[in-house]
């Protein structure tokens, strides 16, 4: 019964995982490929959780409790810098960011173009304080 039980755990753990990695490698968005690295270390979590649940040792538990620990740590600082990249480039495309690279590797190149950027329409502008707006005199129709 206990290895049943274990075996569902650890399923789900690499369901995560996997959902995880996936996600990682396939998304250009910084925001979805962080959410994904979480996923992955949830994933992890999960598996060691298990072990820990199935030895009757609480090393496992410790070890999940240090991931959960590092991994807040890590959002914080990656969604820190996530807000001064955008800040720099004004988008979350991975692509756009060949500048981070080591000075001697080259450019890597997406096989696909990225979106056109959409139109933003203009605000609409408000008559200055004070000044009373010039208004058409109405007509009747007698």
């Amino acid at each position: 019964m206990k290895t049943l039980v274990l075996e569902n755990y650890l399923i789900v753990g690499a369901i995560l995982f996997v959902l995880g990695m996936v996600g990682f490698l396939t998304r250009r968005n910084l925001i979805i490929m962080f959410l994904s690295a979480e996923m992955m270390l949830q994933g992890v979590a999960v598996n060691l959780l298990a072990f820990a649940r199935f030895r009757g040792n609480m090393g496992g538990q410790v070890l999940a409790l240090f991931i959960i620990t590092v991994a807040a740590c890590e959002a914080a600082l990656a969604l820190a810098m996530i807000l001064m990249l955008y800040r720099r480039r004004k988008s979350l495309d991975v692509s756009l960011w060949q500048d981070l690279r080591e000075p001697n590797q080259e450019a890597t190149l997406d096989e696909e173009p990225l979106p056109p950027a959409p139109v933003e329409k203009p605000l609409p502008h408000l008559t200055i304080a004070g000044i009373e707006p010039v208004q058409e005199k109405e007509t009747s129709h007698v």
